[in-house]
């Protein structure tokens, strides 16, 4: 018994597009945000402390005020005293020794302090434009294959669950194709059918039994697999294949996982502080995971991203989300330009580009391998 290492399909909806989107920027923006409001996250549930970090300081340079800036001065401003201690409450750069001094060199102070306040803005508001370019920067950056080739037939891994099969004797994962296809001796002829019950990488029988399942199961966990990691997570949120629901064990394995490499457990991550799975809901938090996740190249993620600036009527920033989702091959991401397309928020070149892009996705899965396997059974579908 294997599961698949793909994520869950996201359940996204439109709201019916009103008319207008040709009017002023301000409000086109409200008019698209109207129309995302019932479009709902991609939960990633078949699915670092350095991450952590970022998220800190992000939030500490968004939170910057006038009060971080150190003090300079020393004395009284006023009368020259030392030791003053009762400082400037706009610009924090001067200090008096008493509200006396305070009061009698404030008509003195008041345009260098309300100059210093300006620069010290235009300074702070200037770098968060740096952060956001360079954050920007990175986000659209065309992300890594999330999958690789199988490494049977070496043609590149489907995006579909049904397109491929995790593995958990070898941690391979191998696809429909090469899953379905029977086996043969060195004499080129098919072997039995117990044969056929091989995994068709390293040749290890299938477990006849949940506990030599959960056997095989644990000796990838123990191996740090991540994809062994994340699927017990899928289970522990779930509460099947024999195991307990449990969200913060989930969570704690998912971000195992993600420490490891496996980038759509951060999609799950997201999707537990989204839903407050284990934690408080952080609608901020889950947002950061997401886009750790779509920067490591899963799609799931990357339209969880598309629809967020939809609904906050960025349609722009949506549609680049959407077109890089649809490079990876997901299908629902097509959707969502199509229905832009028919809505007025898109353009026709944009629908027409989003089509050749997902051909060309297609181009790189399909064989003929795999077109056999998918005619035989609905469940080697991998488009």
């Amino acid at each position: 018994m294997v599961y698949a290492a793909v994520r869950n399909s996201a359940y996204l909806v439109i709201d019916k597009m009103k008319e207008g989107a040709s009017q002023t920027h301000k409000s086109t923006n409200t008019t698209s945000a109207n129309q995302f409001n019932n479009m709902n996250i991609s939960n990633n549930n078949t699915a670092t402390n350095n991450d952590d970090n970022t998220l800190e300081v992000i939030e500490q340079l968004q939170n910057m005020s006038l009060n971080d800036i150190n003090v300079v001065a020393s004395v009284c401003a006023n009368c020259g005293k030392e030791d003053a201690k009762n400082i400037c409450n706009k610009c924090k750069q001067v200090k008096y020794c008493n509200a006396v001094c305070k009061k009698v060199h404030k008509k003195k102070h008041k345009k260098d302090c309300e100059e210093y306040v300006r620069l010290a803005t235009e300074k702070h508001n200037e770098e968060l434009r740096i952060a956001a370019e360079l954050h920007d920067i990175e986000l659209f950056k065309p992300p890594p294959q999330l999958f690789g080739d199988c490494p049977i037939c070496f043609v590149r891994l489907p995006l579909l669950m049904t397109g491929s099969k995790y593995m958990t004797c070898c941690g391979k994962v191998i696809c429909s194709g090469c899953i379905h296809a029977p086996l043969y001796d060195n004499q080129g002829n098919e072997v039995d059918n117990e044969k056929q019950n091989e995994c068709p990488f390293c040749r290890t029988l299938a477990p006849k039994s949940d506990l030599e399942l959960n056997r095989m199961r644990k000796k990838r966990v123990d191996l740090d697999d991540p994809l062994a990691i994340y699927g017990l997570g899928c289970y522990s949120r779930e509460g099947t294949n024999g195991y307990a629901q449990d969200y913060t064990k989930a969570l704690e394995l998912y971000h195992r996982a993600a420490e490891l490499g496996y980038s759509a457990a951060y999609t799950s991550i997201g999707s537990a502080y989204h839903n407050g799975e284990g934690v408080e809901v952080d609608k901020k938090k889950a947002e950061h995971y997401f886009e750790i996740a779509a920067m490591r190249g899963d799609v799931t993620a990357r339209c969880n991203l598309g629809s967020n600036e939809g609904r906050g009527g960025n349609v722009d920033r949506a549609l680049k989300h959407f077109m890089m989702a649809v490079r990876g091959g997901y299908n629902e991401s097509l959707e969502m330009i199509q229905k832009l397309y028919s809505n007025g928020l898109a353009t026709k070149e944009n629908y027409a580009k989003a089509l050749q892009t997902y051909q060309e996705y297609l181009g790189e899965i399909r064989s003929s391998q795999r077109d056999e396997a998918a005619a035989a059974s609905e469940e080697y579908r991998y488009y």
